[in-house]
């Protein structure tokens, strides 16, 4: 676990998720520095993978880590919700898994150069270097109607309005640190994170389509015909935990009227699989300790299995 700089999460959740594989290619669709792909790639020798990432960073990196296990891996650059739709499209049923963590690195996070971290000198935030949009266009053109949206929406700021018009008000900013000083007094105190990072996080997210990537591989997945699948996904807060709970709710149901309706009349067979994990699996408390990162992380997974019977 020393030699990458980026600790994966639940890293025991996720070799637990994927042990029924005994065979085919698991798709990690964020694979980052490739620590959950050494992980599974170590557990099981039969495995193949496909690793996905946009920033070359990680590209060059991973490409170097995961370079000893030869031809059971496949690199691919770009956004995950395309490509893991080519590769289900090429590879269909000796597919067995798909692994996403949507998040941001610890290393991106820590690069200041990137601007992620309310620290930084920069205003950027893409996880894709080459992407049109990056954080200075949201923070110094979007109109104070839109940023208010985007801060309740996906930073669920309480006083998204007050912030927004302080961020319009004191624009231009060119740095991540900048922003964080405008707005600090805004923020509510005493909390374990610091008062910017959801102001951040909304910003992130819009910057990179986080929610809206989430969602094109979901209903990927869904479209698809691949007949036994097993689908695990870390998200880092509730709106992506609550898309994520709410499409896996969806594929369980084998009725689909609505729920005024007197009787059935959908054919009550629509269920492609079943929820394994009730309730979201989080960090033990050893990881807890070595990775404070983690606290936030939820893992839930599915098993699609189409005209199988249970």
């Amino acid at each position: 676990m020393q030699e990458t700089p980026h600790i994966p999460v639940l890293y025991r959740e996720v070799i637990e998720a994927f042990s029924p594989c005994k065979e085919g290619i698991v798709i990690d669709c964020t694979m980052g520095y490739g620590g959950h792909s050494s992980l599974l790639l170590d557990h099981n020798g039969a495995l193949k993978l496909i690793g996905i990432d946009q920033d070359p960073t990680a590209i060059e990196f991973s490409s170097k880590r995961l370079e000893p296990y030869g031809n059971r891996v496949e690199i691919r650059r770009g956004r995950f919700s395309d490509v893991a739709r080519d590769a289900i499209g090429e590879k269909g049923d000796q597919i067995c898994g798909i692994l996403a963590d949507i998040g941001v690195s610890s290393l991106q996070l820590d690069q200041r150069e990137r601007g992620f971290s309310y620290e930084s000198d920069t205003l950027d935030m893409r996880m894709n270097p080459d992407a049109p949009l990056s954080a200075y266009e949201v923070v110094n053109e979007y109109s104070q109607s839109a940023l208010e949206t985007i801060l309740r929406e996906y930073g669920e700021v309480t006083n998204a309005r007050k912030v927004a018009e302080t961020m319009v008000q004191r624009r231009p900013f060119t740095s991540a640190k900048e922003l964080s000083n405008a707005i600090f007094h805004l923020m509510p105190k005493g909390k374990k994170i610091h008062p910017s990072t959801l102001v951040m996080q909304a910003i992130r997210i819009e910057v990179n389509d986080e929610l809206g990537e989430l969602t094109r591989l979901l209903d990927a997945i869904e479209a698809s015909d691949i007949k036994t699948l097993r689908v695990a996904i870390i998200t880092f807060h509730s709106l992506e935990d609550r898309i994520v709970k709410n499409r896996f709710s969806k594929w369980s149901k084998n009725c689909i009227c609505p729920d005024d309706a007197m009787r059935c009349t959908c054919g009550n067979n629509h269920s492609i699989g079943k929820v394994i994990t009730k309730k979201p699996l989080t960090a033990q408390d050893d990881e807890l300790r070595a990775n404070s990162r983690s606290r936030s992380a939820k893992l839930r997974i599915f098993e699609i299995r189409r005209g199988l019977s249970e």
